[in-house]
């Protein structure tokens, strides 16, 4: 008997990713496709919605080759989150995706205002959807009044797959048009952004079926179901098994969040804590998130001149090893290379390096790099604490969980356990995936199981106190660094 196979799509920011998976949870095969950024401007981040379309093919097309792509009987879609895809009244693209580091509507984000935080989950920013909406109104009106639909990224893939517009509950829930708790739009804030619910996309569930395939030409049946699928991160968290309350994980990769599942909307929008909708029904979760994550690291390997990360962590290692303390006068990073969300909500503060020395080496800043890195996750640790979530063990995925210094540093910095899991670098097509079998009614003890520990990292206590004062220092910082552009 032929068992079923489910296809899991996580459309990146910088690549998009494609898997094959059986219901014992095993990847088949797998496939990527780069993707890149435009930045026509300052401060603005940009993709063509048909760059994704084209990545997809590509991915499927290597998938194909597989003995059990023939198999494929669903399909989950996950995604970058916030962009903004601008369809007119024949689904055509007016204008380039905007995306979820793209910083052009900050005054658009004050002028909406914190009136509806609570029901919408968070604070207005820059990032999120419904500003950028704002900003086209004031600045491309022709374009404006041409919107007939306003999708998520993951569900213009849908859009070329099903000829559906249809999205998510925790997609949506990034955009700010969602009423979190109720789990449906919210009118006073489409109104507020010149917008209608007509012009939204219908809401399923991530484990409903959302339509059947329509595309040709992908060597796939017309009977195969697409799940209503997610965001990026709350799908990664059903791909590593986080649904239940008291679950937890960070995420690093080109941006950095700690998550934390909870049974109810519970946010802080005062402390740029979101409260978004998790990829499962009657399950939520609070975020603090961060702009910049792993892109620091890339960023201080560049800035050094070294060849790769790996070989900047080996300088790291060698001449600042991970079992002893570091001493005091070590440089400080503030990592706010792209702004910051939580807990500053400032998309204009920037990073930077103090206490540098004629001494200073490529290893002291990259320590600098991963340690700031670090503090703004306790920083948002503290954030999330405060929306009253808590996060005991924590999961850590993304590519920035390949570093094992960075994952002790990690458990020393945040004083709890930290684990990394085999395959999490699939996490969110894994999860997608799952979403996928749930749509054909398959899948539920999949969706129990999560990915095998790899290591475990628990906190060193000789390193808590030197930690905790460098920690005093780096918030001393944040001051001077707005002053900056104040």
């Amino acid at each position: 008997m032929n068992t079923p196979v489910s296809l899991g799509i996580d459309l990146g920011t910088s690549e998009l990713k494609a898997i094959l998976m059986d219901l014992d949870g095993t990847v088949l095969a797998h496939a990527g496709v780069r993707l890149s950024v435009s930045r026509r401007h300052s401060g603005w981040s940009e993709q063509a919605p048909q760059d994704w379309w084209q990545a997809c093919l590509q991915a499927l097309a290597q998938l194909r080759g597989h003995a059990a792509f023939v198999r494929v009987a669903c399909i989950g879609l996950s995604g970058q989150m916030h962009g903004a895809v601008l369809l007119d009244a024949d689904n055509r693209v007016l204008y380039p995706a905007i995306l979820w580091d793209d910083s052009r509507a900050v005054a658009e984000a004050e002028q909406l205002g914190a009136e509806y935080s609570e029901v919408t989950g968070s604070l207005p920013m820059a990032g999120l959807t419904a500003p950028k909406l704002l900003w086209l109104q004031a600045h491309e009106p022709e374009v404006f009044k041409a919107i007939e639909c306003v999708l998520s990224p993951k569900d213009y893939l849908r859009l070329r797959l099903t000829g559906e517009r249809i999205s998510d509950m925790s997609d949506a829930a990034g955009t700010l048009w969602l009423d979190v708790a109720h789990r449906e739009w919210f009118t006073p804030m489409l109104h507020a952004t010149g917008l209608t619910a007509a012009q939204m996309p219908r809401l399923v569930e991530g484990g409903a079926a959302s339509g059947l395939l329509s595309a040709e030409g992908l060597g796939l049946s017309p009977e195969v179901v697409i799940a209503g699928g997610g965001g990026d991160n709350p799908v990664a968290a059903v791909g590593i098994g986080a649904i239940n309350a008291g679950d937890g994980f960070i995420t690093l990769g080109t941006s950095a969040a700690i998550v934390a599942i909870t049974d109810h909307a519970a946010g802080n929008p005062a402390s740029a804590v979101h409260s978004f909708c998790h990829a499962l029904p009657n399950r939520w979760y609070t975020m603090g998130a961060m702009l910049a994550g792993a892109s620091c690291l890339r960023w201080v390997t560049r800035l050094t001149g070294q060849p790769d990360e790996q070989a900047l962590l080996d300088q790291v290692q060698a001449q600042l090893p991970i079992e002893q303390a570091v001493p005091l006068t070590t440089p400080l990073f503030l990592p706010y290379l792209a702004g910051e969300r939580t807990p500053h909500n400032d998309p204009l503060l920037r990073g930077g390096f103090m206490g540098l020395g004629h001494d200073c080496t490529p290893a002291t800043l990259g320590y600098a790099v991963m340690e700031g890195v670090g503090f703004g996750l306790l920083d948002a640790l503290r954030a999330v604490q405060s929306a009253g979530a808590d996060i005991a063990a924590c999961a850590l995925v993304g590519g920035g969980a390949r570093s094992e210094y960075w994952a002790q540093l990690l458990a020393n910095i945040l004083q709890r356990e930290i684990f990394t899991l085999q395959g999490s670098e699939l996490s969110a097509c894994i999860g997608a995936a799952k979403l996928g079998f749930l749509a054909i009614g398959q899948g539920d003890a999949l969706l129990r199981s999560g990915l095998p520990v790899k290591t475990r990292y628990l906190p060193d206590a000789r390193q808590q106190a030197v930690l905790q004062a460098r920690y005093r220092k780096f918030q001393g910082l944040l001051t001077a660094a707005k002053a900056l552009h104040d």
